[in-house]
């Protein structure tokens, strides 16, 4: 699978969310987000979701994903916690890495 590239409008979007909002958003990441995928995201329960290993799934598969979770895994859908831009910003922030 080809890797595929945030777009500027995926990163404008994702600058969108007001600072506040993007500080929760970091912690919802690693510590949420952390308590299945790995406290460091290199995977535990669900898969790690560092830039590596998220390089060929797209922002809008992601997105979906944060949203609508997975069915017959343990991934929640986190609509109705997030909004559309927060899962954007939390897909943008995740292909270009977090730091722990």
């Amino acid at each position: 699978m080809l890797p595929v590239a945030v777009s500027g409008s995926d990163l404008a979007a994702a600058t969108a969310v007001p600072q506040s909002r993007q500080q929760e958003l970091r912690h919802l990441l690693l510590h949420d987000c952390g308590s299945c995928h790995g406290m460091t995201l290199k995977g535990g329960l669900g898969p790690a979701l560092l830039p590596e290993t998220l390089r060929g799934k797209s922002v809008e598969f992601l997105v979906y994903t944060i949203l609508e979770g997975r069915s017959n895994t343990a991934m929640p859908p986190w609509r109705g916690q997030l909004t559309e831009a927060d899962a954007r910003w939390l897909a943008v922030t995740l292909r270009e890495g977090i730091k722990p």
